[in-house]
């Protein structure tokens, strides 16, 4: 198939780490001749960048294939991602899907399409995860005022109720000298804030003789980038010189995600999680003491196989006392092929439901008392290349949502705005 002048419609679900892919594969394919269209518009070629991480996120990814099939009659239709790699033919048996790619082979979209032969109406290119060694990097430069910047992928934890390993395979992450030059990249076209993203981000280097915290301090000598995030590290590679390091940085933002998942320990045992309770709380105690204003967000599964009645409440009321901003709450999903499903008792559904309303309950008092903190002090705000209902919006250094009435003069600029209850957006 000749790529030049193909229109090319792309559609991402699923976390960061997917959107900085699809924005390399974009940008490849753009450098082939193909012209980038958005999903509403008439494409020849719809690319699905695809989910796994629950069984919502692929019912989801189902849909979402069906509709651009639908939507694009005649296009052909490529699916990648971590649903393609644990269901390939699950998805080669929707109608008007064309091709499937493996984890291995979606960074090669490109070639694949330029080899399809005439008449050849599906390829179904399946790939064993567990020989993948090679690290493909990616950013989301030139999409928004802020980018994705895949550091690491892959995860060798292998907790009970997890597929990502099977679907992204082992970790492995790029060199702190290719991080750099992709970083400059992005300066060049104007980014200001960049999200260091992966499956595991804190275990950046493993295997080459750099640490997580050796790339930060070469990021903070950068010049070009004026904001840094890092969107999420596990609380056991959470060391006291990375939030002493995150403490004095004039780059690094007051920011912290931290998947608990569970405040009980027996819960986090069955789990297969690399932490207690006490040891989580010591982190966020110990990340307040060396930056007050900072912002945790939490990660939390409700109704984990083995999680009692009892247990459920215990970990409600630790999260409660934890002095954090808000929780990303998520139900536990059956995934098959994980050790979670040899475990005794399956929370019933309706019972899990009311796990996750209490959390995003517990969860909506908490981001309302942060907000509440910072009413009447000045932050500085990075706005976004948004006009939504007449508002530009933007972030607080320390993760606060800020909306103003919008004006394009405040497009990709950092500048203090003083807080209230009237602009911040919770």
């Amino acid at each position: 198939m000749e790529l030049q002048g193909k229109r090319i419609a792309y559609i991402t679900l699923g976390c960061k780490l997917n959107f900085s892919e699809t924005s390399t594969i974009r940008r490849s394919l753009e450098q082939a001749g193909a012209l980038s269209v958005s999903e509403e518009e008439a494409a020849d070629i719809c690319i699905i960048n695809t989910c796994s991480v629950t069984d919502m996120a692929e019912k989801k990814g189902r849909q979402v294939i069906r509709k651009i099939a639908r939507r694009h009659p005649g296009a052909y239709i490529v699916v990648v991602g971590c649903y393609a790699q644990l269901r390939g033919e699950e998805i080669q048996a929707i109608e008007g899907v064309n091709l499937v790619l493996s984890a291995e082979e979606k960074f090669a979209v490109g070639d694949r399409l330029r080899a399809i032969a005439p008449r050849v109406e599906q390829e179904y290119h399946a790939g064993s995860i567990s020989h993948l060694d090679r690290f493909d990097p990616a950013c989301s430069h030139g999409d928004r005022t802020r980018g994705f910047l895949k550091i690491q992928d892959g995860c060798d934890y292998f907790c009970s109720y997890c597929t990502i390993p099977h679907a992204r395979g082992r970790s492995r992450s790029a060199s702190i000298r290719q991080v750099l030059e992709m970083t400059q990249e992005a300066a060049a076209k104007s980014i200001k804030e960049i999200i260091l993203t992966g499956v595991n981000t804190g275990d950046f280097g493993r295997g080459r003789g750099e640490t997580f915290l050796d790339l930060l301090r070469a990021l903070e000598a950068e010049a070009g980038i004026e904001r840094y995030r890092v969107s999420s590290i596990e609380p056991n590679l959470l060391t006291g010189e990375i939030i002493d390091f995150m403490a004095s940085s004039h780059r690094f933002m007051p920011h912290f995600h931290l998947p608990l998942q569970s405040g009980n320990d027996e819960v986090l045992a069955l789990m297969g999680r690399r932490y207690t309770r006490a040891f989580f709380a010591e982190r966020v105690t110990l990340a307040l003491e060396r930056i007050p204003d900072a912002f945790i967000g939490v990660d939390v599964i409700a109704g984990m196989r083995g999680e009692t009645e009892e247990m459920f409440e215990e970990s409600l009321r630790f999260i409660a006392g934890l002095d954090i901003a808000r929780l990303h709450v998520f139900p536990y999903s059956e995934r098959a092929g994980t050790r979670a499903l040899s475990i005794p008792y399956a929370v019933p559904a309706a019972e899990k439901r009311h796990r996750v309303e209490a959390l995003l309950a517990l969860s909506d008092e908490k981001i309302a008392r942060f907000y509440r903190r910072f009413e009447g002090a000045t932050r500085p705000v990075l706005f976004e290349e948004s006009n939504v209902g007449g508002s530009i919006c933007g972030f607080t250094d320390n993760y606060i949502r800020v909306a103003l009435p919008y004006d394009p003069a405040l497009v990709n600029r950092i500048v203090p705005v003083k807080l209230d209850a009237h602009n911040m957006e919770l």
